[in-house]
């Protein structure tokens, strides 16, 4: 008896995920990239979508972290 091997039943199934299943949460997940992206650099002044300073306090530190100039 080996005991390296292992019983075929008991190994994990392991099968690629189709292209047309993962493309719309790729999709998702860089419309939510760019949006982050919006509010950590560019949600302040003409372009605000939101009034006031409260977003910009927000994500203050991250601006710096991305070298993002606020002040």
């Amino acid at each position: 008896m080996n005991v390296g091997t292992l019983n075929p039943a008991l190994e994990p199934v392991v099968s690629p995920i189709p292209v047309s299943e993962l493309l719309p949460w790729l999709v998702f997940g860089g419309l939510l990239m760019l949006l982050a992206i919006y509010f950590v650099g560019a949600e302040q002044g003409a372009t605000s979508l939101i009034p006031g300073m409260y977003v910009h306090e927000f994500v203050h530190d991250g601006r710096h972290l991305l070298g993002f100039p606020c002040h």
